[in-house]
Formats: structure tokens, C-alpha cells, sequence
């Protein structure tokens, strides 16, 4: 009963997070967004004290239930698992492994120190949120879109518009290239080993992993019961039962509930632990090598949550869209709510949900070494509405903080730079005037490109004070291959 009632709410997670990601029309994340916000990773990013204070609460209180039930990465492993188990002989084709804690922790030092010096693609890299939202995002998007533009297209032509089609592109072939290693690999792990992504890589399986170590309720082995057949240490997809010495690792432990039912003697119940029975330190050398493990954790937990946004330049990166080119801007443009480049650096962890989510695909993955996977902004398919607010709204890691229509419309995250050179009104000798006309704040104003003849044709100029970085301007410019006039970013920014 306990092992139905794991899957049913893990699908449930599993599925409302997908479709966090698949959904393009905002619809879910009214309803769903609280399971984005209560990743644990993005919530300590987010420095969102209640969640963490509940994520791990619940840990001491029932074990890695979050890696089995709330986490979408952990449950597309059991997904790949499961399909590893096509007869009753694979069924039981794990075993138990001391845990590599050398590995384990020697990976969430490096975590650790890459989220302190703002290494932030490493930290995507690893991130398990953020992974799944990248493979959502980059392969199981596509197909969605797809069936979705065949069913509109279908209910176009008997007269219904309940749906509409949605482009569907590539945003960045690094990333795409990333999720798709990582699928292929999780797929391979998982298939012929279990969990080992989560107990041997994963940083927020290892800190949970400590804390699972103590907790209240967990899978226990009566010995009294049990005759040794081994079969749970064959179900155990997390490698942490040893059927010989009746002893589980707690700390690797995802309560999946799998040994319960594959035990055919009622050896395994999951209880309370009795005081006699102490949670097991597989291999970690005793007592010293779990207070080094608690040193390692709490340590880590602490720099994390102790993140300031320090000034930090980074850049981003992108690939050539459609038939406009990008401009080489100074400083990358990231959304309004980020507050600066450096804040939305050091708390994005590259999830890629506020890229599912942009309506006019002006976030893509960036490509660059420095910041790959995190998102920045672009103007070659469309420009950033002053009324949408739709990525301060999905961000669970409060790299962009929630922000209102009001203060979007008078943030300015980078202002407007002409290039004479591009400009179709000098090169073409012809008016335009594309750039002002559509400049929602008056940022920009055309005059003579002759002082002395007020009849010529007219130039744009910018007022930097007003432009809020919109990048209507940038987006409408009929100038190719690149606009005349174009948006630099802002590294700190400010209210107009």
C-alpha cells in the first residue's frame, strides 16, 4: 500500500512539473508554480527558509521521500528503471555496493565551491531540477509542440480556434547537446543501476542523504523474520540493503518501498527505528567520518544560503537566429527582477523554465563556457513586453524576484544604442522612423540627420534616461543583417 501510494503522488509530481515545462500558455503555472517553488535547490537559492525548513523536516521525519516523490529527476530514474525491468529476472538485477562517499562528497565540495564563485554552469550542470528541466524543455518540448500545432491545425479547419500553433526551434545547440547527454546517461544508470546518479553525484541527494541518515520512520529489517533469500538487496534500486549483515544505508535509502513488498515474509516493515538499531555508516570510517560528513553538509548549506549578490561581470552567449544576427552587447540583458547581472548569475541554476515560459522567445540558453545553460535575452524573434511578467513569475530560485506590471514598465534593465552605420535612413537615403514609433516609453526621437535641413530625412536619437531596454526598438529595426539600433544591458538595475 505504502509503495502505491509513493508512485501515485510521485506521478502526480512528475507530471504537474512536465507540464510546467510543456505548457507555453501559462495556464499550469497558476495552478501548479508551487512545485517549481518547492525544489529544494532553487528554494535555498531562493533563500526560501519555510521550504527548506519543511524539505528537511520531512526528511528526518520519513527519509528521501523528496528524491522519490517531489523530485522530477529522481522519478524519471525510476521511470528508466522500471523499464529496465521488462521480465521477473531483470526485475532483480540490483545489488548491494558500499557507498563511494570519497565521490559523493568529493562532488558536493565542488558543488559547493562553484555556487560560491558563481561558476554557475557547473552548478547547472549538476543541479537535479534544473537537469530535467533542461531535457524537458530541449526533447520532450518539441514533441509537445508538435502534436499541439497538428491538433490546431485540424481545429483550424472546422472552425475552431481553441488552439493555436506555436513555433518551435532550437534555442541554443550546446544545451541541446547537454540535455541530451544527460537523458542518454541518466537512461544508462538508471536501466542497469539504479540510483546511482542520486547517491553517488547528485549534491541535493547528498545532503538530504545525511539528514535520511536520522530520520524517524524508515524501512526496517526484522531479523527475527527475515532468512537471508537476498531478494530485497536484488529489488533495491539504490544498492544500500546488505541481506547478509540484515543493515540498510540509510543515508542512500530513497523510501521507494520497493523491498517492502518484495519481502515474502514480512521481514521489512517500514517503522519507527528502535533505539538499538543506529542508522548505518556504510564504510565512512565511524563516528569521525560522520562528523566530517556533517561538516561537509552543514558547511555547504551555510555558503549557500550565506550567497550575496557580489558585482560580478559574466557574459552570455548565443547562436545566430533566423536572419537577423545578434549584436555584440558588453553586458548580457537578463529580465526585470533580476536586479543586476550578478545576482541573477549566482541564483539562476539554468532550469530553463522561464525559457519554456517567455511568449515572444526572447530568453534562450545561453552558450558560453562562463554561463552556459543560464538563460539571456535576445530581441531577433521578438522583445520583451513591458506588460508581461510571466518569467518573474515561474522562477523558483529567485534569480528574477516577482515583479509587477507597473514596476516592469519603469525598470530598466539596458538602454538603446544606434549605429549609424546600419541605419536604412542613411544607407538607403529613405524615412523609417520604426524605432520611435514603437518605443513604448518616448525613449527615443527622430530629428534631421541634417542640422541645417529640417526637410531631410530623419535619424533616431536616444534618451537613456527614459529607454526601460524593452528592445522593440532592436526587434522592429528592418536593418540586416543586424539592427541599427540595439540594447546594451545594464549591470545594476534601476528605476526610471
Amino acid at each position: 500500500m505504502l509503495r502505491k501510494i509513493r508512485i501515485i503522488l510521485a506521478f502526480l509530481f512528475f507530471a504537474g512539473i512536465t507540464m510546467l515545462f510543456l505548457d507555453f500558455t501559462g495556464t499550469v503555472h497558476t495552478w501548479l508554480g508551487w512545485m517549481a517553488k518547492i525544489q529544494f535547490l532553487p528554494a535555498v537559492l531562493a533563500l526560501n527558509v519555510a521550504v527548506m525548513v519543511i524539505l528537511l523536516a520531512l526528511t528526518l521525519l520519513l527519509g528521501r521521500v523528496y528524491c522519490s516523490v517531489i523530485c522530477p529527476l529522481g522519478v524519471l530514474q525510476d521511470i528508466f528503471a522500471r523499464l529496465g525491468a521488462y521480465s521477473k529476472k531483470r526485475k532483480y538485477r540490483f545489488s548491494y555496493s558500499p557507498a563511494r562517499n570519497i565521490l559523493r562528497y568529493g562532488i558536493f565540495a565542488l558543488f559547493i565551491i562553484a555556487l560560491v564563485a558563481g561558476i554557475g554552469s557547473f552548478v547547472a550542470l549538476l543541479a537535479p531540477y534544473s537537469s530535467y528541466g533542461r531535457i524537458a524543455q530541449n526533447l520532450f518540448s518539441p514533441v509537445y509542440i508538435a502534436i499541439n500545432n497538428v491538433i490546431a491545425g485540424i481545429a483550424e479547419n472546422h472552425g475552431s480556434y481553441a488552439f493555436y500553433t506555436k513555433e518551435t526551434w532550437i534555442k541554443a545547440m550546446p544545451v541541446f547537446i547537454v540535455a541530451s547527454v544527460t537523458f542518454v546517461v541518466l537512461f544508462v544508470l538508471a536501466w542497469r543501476n539504479g540510483r546511482t546518479y542520486c547517491n553517488t553525484i547528485c549534491p541535493v541527494g547528498t545532503v538530504l542523504g545525511f539528514f535520511s541518515r536520522f530520520s524517524l520512520l524508515s524501512p526496517v529489517i526484522d531479523v527475527s523474520k527475515c532468512n537471508s533469500c537476498g531478494l530485497c538487496s536484488k529489488r533495491c534500486k539504490a544498492a544500500c540493503i546488505d541481506g547478509k549483515n540484515h543493515a540498510i544505508d540509510y543515508s542512500r535509502c530513497v523510501a521507494c518501498m520497493d523491498c517492502i513488498d518484495t519481502c515474502k515474509h514480512g521481514a521489512i516493515s517500514y517503522t519507527m527505528r528502535s533505539k538499538a538499531v543506529k542508522p548505518v555508516m556504510a564504510h565512512t570510517g565511524g563516528d569521525a567520518a560522520g562528523r566530517r560528513s556533517f561538516l561537509t553538509i552543514a558547511g555547504g548549506i551555510i555558503a549557500t544560503t550565506a550567497l550575496k549578490a557580489e558585482e560580478k561581470t559574466v557574459d552570455g552567449g548565443l547562436a545566430v537566429v533566423l536572419d537577423k544576427k545578434i549584436p555584440d552587447r558588453k553586458t548580457k540583458l537578463v529580465p526585470a527582477g533580476s536586479q543586476s547581472l550578478a545576482h541573477f548569475r549566482q541564483h539562476c541554476t539554468g532550469c530553463q523554465l522561464c525559457v519554456s515560459q517567455c511568449p515572444n522567445d526572447v530568453l534562450r540558453p545561453s552558450t558560453e563556457l562562463d554561463s552556459l545553460m543560464q538563460p539571456v535575452m535576445s530581441y531577433e524573434t521578438g522583445y520583451c513586453r513591458p506588460e508581461c511578467t510571466r518569467c518573474s513569475d515561474v522562477c523558483p530560485a529567485g534569480a528574477i524576484k516577482p515583479i509587477d506590471v507597473a514596476d516592469k514598465s519603469s525598470t530598466s534593465i539596458g538602454h538603446a544604442v544606434w549605429v549609424k552605420d546600419n541605419c536604412v535612413v542613411l544607407t538607403d537615403d529613405v524615412s523609417c522612423g520604426n524605432c520611435a514609433r514603437h518605443c513604448p516609453t518616448g525613449a527615443i526621437v527622430m530629428v534631421p540627420s541634417d542640422p541645417a535641413d529640417p526637410d531631410s530625412n530623419k535619424i533616431p536619437t536616444v534618451n537613456t534616461e527614459k529607454c526601460i531596454g524593452c528592445g522593440a526598438c532592436e526587434n522592429l529595426c528592418p536593418s540586416r543583417p543586424f539592427s541599427a539600433i540595439y540594447v546594451e544591458g545594464n549591470l545594476q538595475h534601476r528605476i526610471i
